[in-house]
């Protein structure tokens, strides 16, 4: 069942005057309702003139209005406060990217646990009866997860919780009896540690590798510096000589 602040708009149990859920509404000629102490404080201002206004509509009253306590908005909003407090935190309801219940109405809740057998997914108060009832007992439960029916063998509509190495697939254990019989077939999850392992050990390779190019690039760049830098030093040499020769090499200057 939803809570009632899910079925009820808050908006329409908001006093305009404090913002806040109304407290001891009271409604006035106009239809409109404010808590009884706001509009008291209100209408206190205007004693002196006689002239009562609403304050969202400002229609005028003369006299003062008696103000009464309306009942049945004080019911609907206490059953209101009642579901806001039972809600769950704004958190626990399913966003983009997350499973959702299944059996949530309204607004779904975030799923915590998906069973196997009914190929649903539940929130924590959905799952209760997997876990209290005895007819849920042999049903297995998973991490909340989306695509249940990709975990399910197509053949068998049973879970696919083996690995046949021989044919690369997963398949579930009337299949090792049937079509993958004599085949190389390991756990689903024995494999997937096997899989995480050897792209544990690709993944330090390639890092390897990478650091190794690394490397050969700045030994490359060093490389450039120095062959640019003995270059430039030649140069200047060469030139100093070229300036000295002429220098020993010219003749005096005529008086």
């Amino acid at each position: 069942m939803a809570a009632a602040g899910d079925l009820l708009d808050q908006d329409l149990f908001t006093c305009s005057v404090c913002q806040d859920l109304l407290k001891d509404p009271v409604t006035i000629p106009c239809g409109h309702s404010y808590c009884m102490g706001c509009i008291k404080v209100c209408w206190d201002q205007y004693d002196h003139t006689g002239v009562y206004r609403c304050p969202q509509c400002r229609q005028i009253f003369r006299p003062r209005p008696v103000l009464g306590r309306n009942t049945i908005l004080t019911e609907v909003v206490e059953k209101l406060k009642t579901g806001l407090q039972a809600a769950p935190p704004a958190h626990c309801y399913a966003g983009p990217g997350d499973v959702a219940c299944d059996f949530c109405t309204g607004r779904k809740r975030k799923a915590v646990k998906s069973c196997l057998v009914c190929l649903a997914s539940y929130c924590e108060t959905h799952l209760q009866p997997h876990y209290e009832s005895s007819a849920f007992k042999k049903h297995k439960l998973v991490q909340a997860t989306g695509n249940l029916q990709e975990k399910i063998c197509s053949h068998h509509d049973k879970l696919l919780e083996f690995y046949c190495r021989t044919d690369q697939q997963c398949i579930c254990y009337l299949c090792t009896m049937d079509e993958h019989r004599g085949h190389d077939t390991v756990s689903a999850a024995a494999e997937r540690t096997e899989k995480q392992k050897q792209l544990g050990v690709t993944q330090r390779e390639f890092q390897q590798r990478i650091q190794e190019r690394e490397k050969e690039l700045q030994d490359l760049r060093q490389a450039v510096l120095t062959v640019g830098t003995d270059q430039r030093r030649r140069q200047q040499l060469a030139a100093g000589r070229a300036i000295s020769g002429l220098s020993q090499g010219s003749p005096p200057v005529s008086q």
